[in-house]
């Protein structure tokens, strides 16, 4: 079979929407099933969750919870959160085996190691957060306040800002990969990326200002990751633009 013909024969429309609706279930079936085991430790998880806060409120003060069903339905959707976060490789394959067939061979080698990397770049990014930007951002907070002030979170409130955050670094180390895909497609080149760098740097500096707390601190945890992110993307652009032009001129 030919390099530049799709790998697999097309399908009738029906064919293919029938071939979505199983892979959708497929996915969906696989986040409840980790839902269902992950939720006897739905308490657990939020504990650990919520420990970078936590172990630096002063003594005596704790989180609250200001409505009736924060108690369950906080840890509920965490879990579930979770259970879709573990599950986004299972959810991303099924994607994969619906879009792969319609792909050339060579544009699936390429296609392959980047589904991986934003797997685990997105990962990372909420590992980062987690462990970096946590304790330094709550360190942040609980120190500047007035001290007759007693610091007792709401659970929901706080859930709803770390999962802000965890959404934000796991998509701003998705850079590199958003890059090398534009070089790939042909759209622009690592010349020109790097020539829009001033604009770069002052755009992560206004997404870490939108998607972060108004503070010099986190805006800066986010918007540097971002920033050397790209220039790793622009760096790896190059060796997928040379060995371009070598397949071709081969």
């Amino acid at each position: 079979m030919s390099e530049e013909e799709p790998t697999d024969q097309p399908l009738p429309l029906v064919a293919h929407l029938t071939e979505l609706r199983d892979k959708l279930l497929r996915a969906l079936l696989a986040v409840l099933v980790v839902f269902i085991c992950l939720f006897p430790f739905a308490n657990e998880i939020y504990t650990f969750v919520s420990e970078p806060l936590r172990a630096l409120l002063p003594e005596g003060a704790t989180m609250i919870a200001t409505e009736v069903a924060s108690p369950f339905l906080t840890p509920f959707k965490l879990t579930l959160m979770t259970a879709l976060f573990l599950a986004i490789p299972y959810v991303l394959y099924q994607l994969w085996s619906f879009i792969a067939p319609g792909m050339y061979r060579h544009e699936k080698k390429l296609a392959i190691p980047l589904l991986a990397s934003s797997v685990l770049l997105f990962y990372a990014g909420a590992a980062f957060a987690y462990y970096v930007v946590f304790p330094l951002i709550f360190a942040f907070f609980t120190s500047i306040g007035p001290q007759d002030i007693t610091i007792m979170t709401d659970i929901n409130s706080y859930l709803d800002f770390v999962l802000k955050l965890f959404f934000a670094f796991g998509l701003a180390f998705e850079i590199p990969i958003a890059a090398l895909l534009l070089i790939w497609a042909g759209i622009t080149t690592p010349e020109n990326l790097a020539k829009k760098r001033p604009y770069i740097i002052v755009g992560c500096f206004v997404f870490g200002m939108l998607l972060t707390p108004p503070d010099i601190i986190s805006q800066a945890l986010l918007a540097i990751p971002m920033w050397l992110l790209f220039e790793l993307g622009v760096f790896l652009g190059r060796f997928i633009e040379r060995r371009d032009d070598g397949t071709t001129s081969a």
